[in-house]
């Protein structure tokens, strides 16, 4: 049986991801309909760093130095910059009204040793995405999962596991959720409902920077593959790339620039003689070989991509190559644009932290347990705890985006 209806909670998610462009912006209402969270999207935004935000920011990722005066300005900074794309949701995608906003923040660290995450920090204070919007903010929604033992990533498990549920049944073998920014990270669900999930390697990290060095920093990226596309991939290199030992490592885990970064990328091609089209050839090769062969072992029969990395012709030419016989789809495809499915997925973890429900998947962190994540931060009135879900111990187990073609707008579900 159902646990019953309850009534939207509208949120804005907000999250900028490893490769450090901007943040991207998302409004849904979420209401719980019997067992199933229904995520209505109301739009989405992208919107970018000015420059001297996004060049500060990049200088701060190990191996370069950093102190806590320069981490403090960034935290306000990158506050603010919230502060505002939060702002531009309330108003530009949710007519004004929303009752939570949720916040991934900016990774700018992700301490792992042996195997072991330790702590993780992300950017962007909450205390001014409240004082600009007037509402409560939760936030910090890693730490948590990391203190219960959890790897803090990835998070986007818990999306994947509600979302792609019926797709898995029915497609009766395994499926995956891919999203591809600075680091790939991948999330197998099995028809019986068997959960794993974990960065595969690098997705544009190495990618970008290569190409940001190669062209003495006029470009962030190679777009559109273009110079790949015109190289050759260095079997020589690609092999002494995939003897890393991240690849050979069992999950959870997880990984970020502080480990695939420029200084990674010098140690890998010393000693080679290479230009500039065939090192990038490799890369891309190298992020399609670590994500496909970790399919492969899987035996995943579905894979549904996100990400920028998917807007890359070469890669995914690359990765449909690696996987001929697997039905290759984009999270466009399910309903949830490949550009604001962490958005998204943001504000799915707010609802989840807003009603007390966990927002981890253990079998995909490796935490302890289940875990509440998240801290509030109360907006212009006092924090007031919501009304419970009915019944309180209330188990999701799907997600349904509404109005996706496999579930028509004007359906005749329950109203609040």
């Amino acid at each position: 049986m159902g646990v019953g209806t309850n009534c939207g909670l509208r949120v804005i998610g907000l999250i900028s991801g490893t490769s450090i462009d901007g943040i991207d912006v998302a409004a849904a209402e979420l209401s719980l309909v019997g067992d199933t969270v229904e995520l209505r999207p109301l739009g989405h935004l992208d919107l970018a760093y000015s420059e001297d935000l996004r060049a500060d920011l990049l200088a701060t990722l190990s191996p370069n130095p950093c102190n806590a005066a320069t981490l403090t300005r960034l935290d306000t900074r990158v506050g603010q910059a919230f502060a505002d794309a939060a702002a531009a949701g309330v108003c530009d995608l949710a007519d004004g009204r929303a009752d939570l906003v949720a916040s991934l923040g900016q990774t700018i660290y992700h301490w792992v040793e042996d195997g072991t995450a330790r702590g993780t920090l992300q950017l962007g204070q909450p205390a001014w995405i409240a004082e600009r919007t007037g509402l409560p903010v939760v936030a910090d929604l890693r730490a948590r999962d990391v203190a219960a033992g959890g790897q803090g990533a990835p998070l986007a498990s818990t999306l994947d596991a509600l979302w792609l549920a019926d797709l898995a049944e029915s497609a009766g073998h395994p499926v995956a959720a891919l999203n591809i920014g600075g680091i790939a990270n991948l999330t197998v669900l099995a028809p019986r409902g068997e959960l794993l999930a974990y960065d595969s390697g690098p997705g544009n990290a190495l990618l970008d920077a290569a190409a940001t060095e190669l062209s003495g920093g006029t470009a962030r990226s190679d777009v559109g593959g273009e110079l790949a596309l015109c190289g050759t991939v260095r079997a020589d290199l690609l092999k002494r790339l995939l003897d890393d030992e991240y690849y050979a490592a069992t999950p959870p885990k997880s990984t970020g620039k502080e480990y695939f970064n420029l200084g990674h990328l010098h140690r890998m091609t010393d000693g080679f003689t290479i230009t500039g089209d065939d090192l990038l050839a490799t890369l891309t090769e190298l992020t399609a070989v670590t994500i496909a062969d970790e399919c492969v072992r899987h035996d995943v029969g579905t894979l549904v991509a996100s990400g920028g990395g998917i807007e890359n012709p070469a890669l995914m030419a690359a990765l449909a190559r690696r996987l001929p016989t697997t039905d290759l789809r984009t999270s466009d495809d399910l309903g949830l644009p490949h550009t604001a499915k962490e958005a998204y997925l943001t504000a799915l973890l707010g609802w989840l932290s807003w009603h007390g429900l966990p927002g981890n998947r253990p079998s995909a962190t490796g935490a302890r347990g289940p875990r509440v994540l998240g801290s509030f931060t109360p907006g212009a009135e006092p924090l007031t705890l919501p009304e419970q879900l009915t019944p309180p111990n209330a188990t999701v187990t799907r997600l349904r985006v509404a109005g996706h073609r496999a579930d028509p707008v004007g359906d005749n579900h329950e109203s609040c």
